[in-house]
């Protein structure tokens, strides 16, 4: 038995109650490096060389700045959002974890995500369907605009969508999580569906995690958004100004499963639940 579980049966403490909820959604959502792979594939297929300052949207705990750093000594990130509790969480478990170096090179603001910086960036990212909060035309279309002028020329805004028929469905899609070190038990992780307005596309889900005492840490999260397509999005982007926008796919592997590849397509089959990314090139 490890000292960690000893301590919370002792204490009488579920594992739901002594998890942190910022970190299992690390452990179940995102895939930082994953990304900056994708920023340095797309960039470099048009430029040839590396991109070296990042903009990162509604970032959260900013995870993917972090990495963003990590992955090249010259390179510089900002990460953008208005909630102050999870921006405090990723200087405390995130920013702390790099360098003394590194951490200087990473800079978070507390402000609205339609705000102009001084310095524009390279790669500008608003990840996990984020900038669906904004519900209609018009505020999705100044968002983009704000967007277009804080991206460098010859930079790219990069977004991610989903669709698919399941994903208007009321339904759980579970998925387990293994145990990641001492003190990190698995868990399983819950995206809940639980609404969508076809008259108005909107749409609500909850993430709950859940462990395997019994207990459950439920609506760790919850959103609240319009269900965008990629016409819209796309067609709203060419508006703002970017010169053109490209519609980024995964692959599949022998079992017809993602194998992580991502190409730039503009016709795919149909498919009751994806994934895509859709890059704007200014």
């Amino acid at each position: 038995m490890s000292k960690t579980k000893n301590r919370r049966q002792k204490a009488g403490v579920t594992l739901a109650q002594d998890l942190d909820r910022y970190d299992l959604y690390l452990r179940s959502v995102q895939e930082p490096a994953h990304e900056v792979e994708f920023f340095d594939k797309v960039y470099c297929e048009r430029h040839g060389g590396p991109p070296l300052t990042l903009r990162e949207d509604f970032c959260g705990t900013f995870a993917v700045c972090c990495e963003w750093v990590r992955s090249h000594p010259n390179r510089r990130a900002i990460g953008v959002d208005l909630d102050p509790e999870p921006l405090d969480w990723g200087r405390r478990h995130n920013l702390a974890l790099l360098p003394v170096e590194a951490r200087q090179r990473v800079e978070c603001k507390k402000v609205d995500v339609r705000t102009v910086a001084r310095i524009k960036s390279d790669i500008l990212a608003a990840q996990n369907f984020s900038f669906w909060i904004f519900k209609t035309r018009s505020e999705l279309l100044g968002y983009f605009k704000k967007a277009y002028a804080n991206i460098s020329d010859g930079g790219i805004m990069v977004l991610d969508m989903m669709g698919g028929w399941e994903c208007y469905e009321q339904m759980d899609d579970v998925r387990k999580i293994e145990a990641d070190g001492p003190g990190k038990p698995g868990f399983k992780y819950v995206w809940e569906q639980v609404g969508y307005n076809p008259v108005n596309h909107d749409a609500s889900f909850y993430i709950h995690f859940r462990f395997h005492d019994g207990s459950e840490q439920h609506r760790a999260f919850e959103y609240h958004w319009r269900f965008w397509t990629i016409p819209e999005v796309r067609e709203l982007l060419d508006e703002a100004g970017f010169s053109s926008t490209g519609v980024y796919w995964e692959g599949e592997d022998e079992n017809g499963e993602g194998d992580g590849q991502w190409q730039r397509v503009e016709s795919a089959k149909s498919d009751p639940s994806w994934i895509a990314y859709i890059v704007a090139f200014k």
